[in-house]
């Protein structure tokens, strides 16, 4: 199912498989910001990334002596959320505990994505829960895909990622099958944009750490239009996109890695987001604007 929400600046459309934002269009020029979820390039609009991001080594997780199969990027993003209330200007989704999601990992949970509208910008919060008798731990993630470009008078070489201040991107190397590994490279020197080009992402993400910036923008080089990523307090930020020139790029805020290259493959040796409590909840937020 799909839920709308609108003002007077923007119009977002939400989808139940995956909690996914399917479409966010500026009302003043009908663009689609959205990657359209093409099967032959990327079939996903912007998966949450839930129990854990990117990919587990082996494939497996072993907790409490048990081996669960882990798909890259958790199982949240392959199932169907459920509508908690609308209003005109929010949709709440959520995903709880069921037979197909224990089989996968042995834990009860509630996750709660709301999507707010604000003007110009778009707030998604996730909440976790743990519902259940027994200390949770997990790691979380935000993986929205922005397309490029914008309208039918531009090409991808004509946009940009921008920072609000001057970094040099310090980025953890990932290995050939997607996971890191605590081998590091500097993306650039004292800059503040890194253009799109056919070869930035020859050799997949860019996994950046500990960025002073607080936003991280897709802009539009002649015009200023932009889609704008809030990601002060998360410890990396990635960008991605398929080999080639970019039809669409990743801005992905991230709370956790899943562990390093040869990290252990115990569930509680793994970094987390957060490791609650019975009874407790934990909350994120992505705020993306869309300027004009």
């Amino acid at each position: 199912m799909k839920y709308s929400i609108e003002n007077e600046l923007l119009k977002v459309t939400v989808t139940t498989e995956g909690a996914q934002i399917c479409s966010v269009k500026r009302k003043c020029d009908n663009v689609e910001h959205i990657w359209q979820a093409d099967p032959a390039l990327w079939a996903k609009h912007g998966p949450i990334l839930f129990p854990y991001p990117s990919r587990i080594r082996g494939g497996f997780l072993t907790i409490k002596g048990k081996q669960y199969p882990a798909d890259i990027h958790g199982f949240a993003k392959n199932m169907e959320h459920s509508l908690v209330s609308q209003n005109e200007n929010t949709v709440v989704l959520e995903l709880k505990t069921s037979r197909e999601s224990l089989a996968l990992w042995p834990y009860e949970f509630r996750l709660v994505s709301t999507f707010t509208l604000e003007g110009d910008t778009l707030h998604h919060t996730l909440t976790v829960e743990n519902p259940g008798d027994e200390d949770m731990q997990f790691g979380i993630g935000y993986h929205p895909g922005f397309a490029v470009p914008f309208d039918d008078n531009h090409v991808a070489t004509d946009y940009e990622l921008r920072f609000d201040c001057i970094e040099s991107p310090l980025c953890l190397k990932s290995s050939a099958d997607g996971r890191f590994g605590e081998t590091t490279y500097v993306l650039g020197h004292n800059i503040d944009t890194i253009p799109l080009d056919e070869h930035l992402f020859d050799n997949d993400s860019h996994c950046m750490v500990a960025l002073k910036s607080h936003t991280l923008g897709l802009y539009e080089k002649d015009t200023g239009r932009g889609v704008v990523c809030g990601i002060k307090g998360f410890p990396y930020t990635l960008i991605w996109s398929k080999p080639g020139m970019p039809k669409f790029v990743c801005i992905e805020p991230w709370h956790s890695l899943p562990s390093p290259e040869n990290g252990s493959i115990k569930w509680d040796e793994k970094p987390a987001a957060a490791v609650l409590q019975p009874g407790e909840a934990w909350s994120c937020t992505l705020s993306t604007s869309f300027v004009r």
